[in-house]
């Protein structure tokens, strides 16, 4: 009798803990569902919406057909879908998924980071993704109200204006890298755009929707989000020897110096001084 009763209790026990199993395999299947969708969402929008008012970022959207360097398979050209070369390099992830999944005799849609030359104005691109849904997602797109329409060329730039030229038409973008750590110190990098903001845009925050022509970046549109605070300037260290105006002083070797006999000079003697006249007294009568 007693066995009896411990089987019953061994198999409602067992019973109980299939039970919990299947409902917490249940629960990490609609979890990684909920992921699965998101991660597909996010793949359906290949420049999101800021995270946030003051977010720096400068990211767009180039069509065109990657070509490897000879010498290093993260190192090329994109050459454009208007024929135009622009430099390029492979970061991350990509690198694996261009060997593996993308036919790289056909143009695409790469996801770029933008930067431009300090000394030349000559644009490069920084390869990091790659925008077809269609093709590298698992499942397939459940509403197509969820796809986004994409422009060809097109950044969204956002960070602090630090210079411009409205005689020559053009100004400078300073945008913050996200540190790795919150040890790290930011990282700025420079963006030349060209166009007109129409006003003095010097020490404020834009969000910019720019353009790609050729191997420049030219302004479409842009809106003033803050105005900066101002930076205190940085006083530069300077030893006492060193000239103020910042140029390199040069020090000539010392020469010799030619001894010469020379006289000593001739002391002029004294003149004494002239004797006053003595009156003299006329006898007495």
């Amino acid at each position: 009798m007693n066995s009896s009763l411990n089987s019953s209790e061994s198999n409602s026990a067992s019973n109980s803990q299939q039970t919990n199993d299947r409902a917490i395999e249940a629960q990490n299947l609609s979890d990684a569902a909920l992921i699965e969708d998101s991660l597909n969402w996010q793949r359906l929008q290949p420049i999101p919406p800021p995270s946030e008012p003051m977010q720096y970022r400068a990211i767009g959207l180039v069509r065109g057909r990657y070509i490897a360097s000879e010498d290093q398979f993260t190192q090329g050209t994109l050459l454009t879908e208007d024929e135009t070369p622009v430099s390029a390099v492979l970061l991350g992830r990509i690198i694996s998924l261009l060997k593996n999944h993308i036919d790289l005799a056909q143009e695409h849609l790469w996801v770029v980071y933008p930067r431009t030359g300090q000394k030349e104005d000559n644009l490069h691109l920084q390869i990091v993704g790659v925008w077809e849904p269609e093709k590298l997602t698992q499942q397939p797109i459940q509403s197509p109200e969820q796809v986004i329409e994409v422009v060809d060329d097109y950044f969204s730039v956002r960070g602090e204006v630090i210079f411009q030229s409205t005689a020559e038409g053009h100004f400078v973008v300073k945008i913050r890298q996200a540190s790795r750590t919150p040890v790290d110190k930011p990282k700025y990098f420079k963006l030349k755009i060209l166009g007109d903001l129409e006003t003095k845009a010097v020490g404020q925050f834009w969000d910019l929707q720019v353009e790609r022509k050729a191997e420049t970046l030219v302004l479409g549109k842009g809106e003033v989000i803050a105005t900066l605070p101002p930076t205190k300037p940085k006083l530069k260290k300077q030893s006492y020897n060193a000239p103020s105006s910042g140029t390199k002083r040069t020090f000539a070797p010392p020469q010799p110096v030619r001894k010469t006999s020379v006289a000593p000079p001739i002391k002029q003697p004294g003149r004494s001084p002239t004797p006053k006249p003595i009156k003299r007294q006329n006898p007495p009568l």
